[in-house]
């Protein structure tokens, strides 16, 4: 089987020569990158599979350099840093990242976080018995995987779409907090349900929902979420 090629953007060499051995050790191909310049560079180049991401580079803010990637990829990035309020947090997960890892942290957990969003980011590109999901005027394309509403692309992250996808396979029902975050994140997430609402809300902001009255992702309170029926979105 190939190795999943994974990217290390992290100037402080004491972590980052540990973290690649270790990774190494778990099977995965490491590249190290020492700024964001280089790291931006080495993710154009070699594609990796998952990009482990320092906040605080020398040259870019690693905040700048997420958005960057996310711009033209879909590659699964954990972020790590020593800042852990759930701020922090909240502005990662908003400007693409998937994950966010406080400094210190244990190197199983951090592989366990990895591999289960590899895991995710494998099913999201597996084909699908459809071909598309059309609801209202939003179209999911399975097979492209790209969202289009009245026709016009919206850029999503990777677990933006995945969350989307399975609020749209089940529009008209409720899908309580517990199973979105069990089947979109993985039943093994360490975070909180915070970052639900932070997907749902940029979900909401990328579809020009109105977050007090929205036409598509409506919140049953108490429950969970729900996507709007092609009966409601016709009125």
């Amino acid at each position: 089987m190939k190795r999943k090629r994974v990217l290390i953007i992290e100037d402080e060499t004491s972590i980052a020569e540990p973290l690649a051995s270790t990774l190494e050790e778990e099977g995965f191909a490491v590249e190290v990158a020492g700024e964001g310049r280089a790291g931006l560079d080495a993710a154009a180049a070699r594609a990796p599979d998952l990009v482990l991401l320092d906040v605080g580079l020398p040259d870019i803010d690693g905040r700048d350099v997420c958005r960057q990637l996310r711009a033209r990829s879909t590659v699964p990035i954990i972020m790590l840093t020593a800042r852990g309020t759930e701020t922090d947090k909240i502005v990662g997960l908003e400007i693409g990242a998937d994950d966010y890892v406080v400094k210190p942290f244990s190197a199983g957990e951090l592989v366990a976080r990895m591999r289960a969003l590899l895991r995710r980011a494998g099913e999201a590109v597996r084909p699908a018995d459809a071909e598309a999901i059309e609801v209202g005027d939003v179209r999911l394309d399975l097979r492209t995987w790209t969202v289009t509403r009245r026709a016009e692309p919206v850029e999503l992250t990777r677990r933006e779409f995945e969350l989307l996808r399975m609020l749209a396979q089940h529009a008209g029902t409720v899908l309580t907090r517990e199973r979105l975050m069990d089947e979109v994140w993985d039943p093994n997430w360490f975070g909180s349900t915070k970052t639900l609402d932070v997907h749902i809300s940029a979900l909401r902001r990328k579809l020009g929902d109105d977050p007090e009255q929205p036409r598509y992702i409506r919140t049953v309170r108490g429950v969970g979420f729900r996507f709007a029926s092609a009966e409601e979105l016709a009125d």
